[in-house]
């Protein structure tokens, strides 16, 4: 059945991890990974492909780690998913026709198509703060 990632996982708590922190705290991914439960290794990719989208930054040095790089309210879930998986897809064929031997044959194209805008409409309209918001109640 369909399934997200590890990685997009721990992106998606890093990311409301930091945001139960607060905008400017800067947290370490040691602490972030011992509080999450999470490999600080993998942990610690995931940081940076969230870095590279801006939705985290760095601080360096002895006090460094990371802290959020947007306000909650306009990190959207399609964002962290984009910045770790880059853009989501159910079917090979939503992204690459030429990688289906039956793409032109094909009777449930259409179903997954539509599923595949269901759930990005889902990541685009869900903010990290409404999904925290979701999570309080």
């Amino acid at each position: 059945m369909l399934q997200v990632s590890r990685k997009f996982e721990y992106g998606l708590h890093a990311v409301t991890y930091l945001a139960t922190k607060g905008q400017d705290r800067v947290v370490t991914v040691k602490e972030m990974a011992e509080d999450i439960g999470f490999s600080q290794e993998f942990l610690s990719k995931a940081m940076q492909s969230l870095k590279r989208a801006g939705i985290a930054t760095s601080v360096q040095g002895v006090k460094g780690g990371y802290m959020l790089g947007l306000p909650i309210a306009e990190i959207t879930i399609a964002d962290i998913a984009i910045a770790i998986e880059g853009k989501p897809h159910i079917v090979h064929c939503g992204v690459d026709a030429a990688s289906c031997e039956i793409f032109s044959s094909c009777n449930h194209r259409s179903y997954m198509n539509k599923l595949q805008v269901k759930i990005q409409n889902l990541l685009e309209e869900t903010t990290v703060q409404g999904l925290l918001q979701q999570i309080d109640r």
